[in-house]
């Protein structure tokens, strides 16, 4: 899964590249349990790896150049557009 995460992490920065490598991946596991968990709490079954992958792809796809705007809007994310210490390089 690593690899995974390292690949989504790559095509993040590539869509939004002012947005920091550790930050970068901070969003892509945030979306990836994210839509895990969602999907089992509404009882579906795991589709595995790589079908969350391909999930994930697609948002980043559509916003990634567009996160800043969402977290902005949740307070559940905010944190994530919080730069004053940022320390995820």
């Amino acid at each position: 899964m690593e690899q995974r995460i390292l690949k989504l992490t790559q095509q993040l920065l590539e869509k939004n590249p002012h947005m920091p490598t550790g930050r970068a991946r901070v969003w892509v596991e945030l979306l990836w349990s994210d839509f895990e968990a969602t999907s089992a709490k509404a009882g579906y079954d795991f589709r595995g790896a790589e079908y969350t992958e391909k999930l994930v792809y697609q948002l980043i796809t559509s916003y990634g150049d567009k996160l800043h705007l969402f977290a902005g809007n949740n307070p559940k994310y905010a944190h994530l557009l919080d730069t004053s210490e940022d320390t995820l390089q």
